[in-house]
């Protein structure tokens, strides 16, 4: 009996899928629910994997696009697994190998830097002197290769390797392509900055953090103070947790925060759902798990989909500032960076404090400057005083411990 594997739908409104990587050969014996594929939509990237045992027939090529629903391949559900084959070796069968005959070696000696017929003729042809070439044949002679990727000199020729590489873009990196874009043409995006002083957070951190992830199993990162601050200033600017659907704006009541996290395929924005709901323990039991399934390629469409708000963290990677662009269709992103320690003036005094400059992108269209600005400074103040406005005046409280 031959079983026709189709493409399952990721999700609600995806209708292709291109295969990005076969995880098996052709003729390989398959494991039911061994990962066979990983395949690309325009918002994740998932493992296909077997429905049931046997002998695989793949029916598309890596780099295909395909329809959800369409065969991608076959399986003979007849065919016996090989004698002395494992479960877990079962992904990697070692196919025989074709009998070759052995070519009989002839040694042919050529003149240091000598260069080929048909390398010099390429090389006339464009103009470059034989002697600005550094062969990679035998005895340093220049072959046909050599002379094809040979570039005219454009300076002084230092004999460096000048390689190309085309290599198609996954379907996720151009639907994002394609999305930033759009972004940048179809909203009114501005973006309002603003700087943080974390000697609060850092002390509040390092008074508890022990504590803290020995009870919680997690560690109290900047996450948490950020996102429930954020979720505060929303309370307070409604605005900045709407969107534009046509002549009408979207208010919700819910904050379902987007957190930008770096993924083995690229960017992963994960929701976290009803944020307004969670305490510091929730938010960073949350974004671990996440992030650990974002790193893992575990993460679904679903936990991607329905955001109201984004935080994005550039700071990790040591970004000073930038300006975010908007996650559409949402109407404003939180920006945060690297914390540096800066000279500021408090109270008349020069001090030196940890601070971290933030920038919010918001849809000008929905969000005033009055809502903007007013939203960063409910999070500044939220973050430089989070034991009142966080904790109510009590971490030990606020943490659970």
């Amino acid at each position: 009996m031959i079983l026709e594997m189709k493409v399952p739908s990721p999700g609600e409104s995806i209708t292709e899928v291109e295969i990005a990587t076969w995880l098996v050969e052709d003729g390989d014996y398959v494991e039911k629910d061994q990962p066979i594929a990983e395949v690309d939509s325009d918002k994740a990237t998932l493992e296909l994997p077997a429905e049931e045992s046997g002998i695989i027939t793949l029916k598309a090529e890596e780099g295909d696009a395909v329809e959800v629903g369409a065969i991608v391949c076959l399986i003979d559900l007849d065919a016996k697994k090989p004698e002395g084959l494992s479960s877990i070796e079962s992904d990697n069968i070692e196919k025989p190998k074709e009998k070759e005959d052995k070519p009989i070696e002839t040694k042919t000696t050529y003149a240091s830097g000598s260069t080929s017929p048909t390398a010099k003729k390429i090389l006339d042809e464009k103009g470059i002197p034989s002697s600005e070439i550094t062969g990679t044949g035998r005895d340093g002679r220049i072959t046909k290769d050599d002379a094809v990727k040979a570039t005219p000199s454009m300076g002084t020729p230092s004999g460096g390797i000048r390689n190309s590489e085309r290599k198609k873009m996954s379907m996720l990196r151009r639907k994002v392509a394609q999305r930033l874009v759009s972004v940048k043409n179809e909203t009114a995006m501005l973006t309002t900055f603003n700087e943080v002083d974390m000697k609060p957070i850092f002390d509040l951190r390092n008074e508890f953090k022990e504590s803290f992830k020995a009870k919680h199993g997690v560690g109290l990162g900047f996450m948490s103070f950020f996102t429930l601050a954020v979720v505060r200033a929303l309370e307070l600017y409604p605005d900045v947790n709407s969107m534009i659907d046509g002549d009408y704006k979207i208010l919700h009541d819910f904050k379902d925060i987007s957190i930008a996290v770096s993924g083995p395929k690229g960017l992963m924005v994960p929701v976290i759902r009803n944020a307004e709901n969670l305490t510091f323990r929730g938010v960073e039991s949350e974004v671990k798990r996440l992030a650990l399934r974002a790193r893992d390629g575990q993460i679904t469409v679903d936990e991607m989909t329905g955001g109201t708000f984004t935080i994005t963290n550039g700071g990790v990677f040591g970004s000073m500032l930038s300006t975010p662009i908007i996650n559409p269709p949402q109407s404003g992103i939180l920006g945060m960076h690297n914390i540096v320690e800066r000279p500021i003036a408090i109270n008349g005094e020069v001090v030196i404090r940890p601070i971290m400059y933030v920038a919010l992108s918001y849809d000008h269209r929905v969000i005033d400057g009055r809502e903007s600005v007013g939203f960063l400074v409910a999070v500044k103040e939220a973050l430089e005083n989070p034991i009142e406005i966080l904790m109510d005046n009590n971490p030990k409280k606020a943490l659970e411990l």
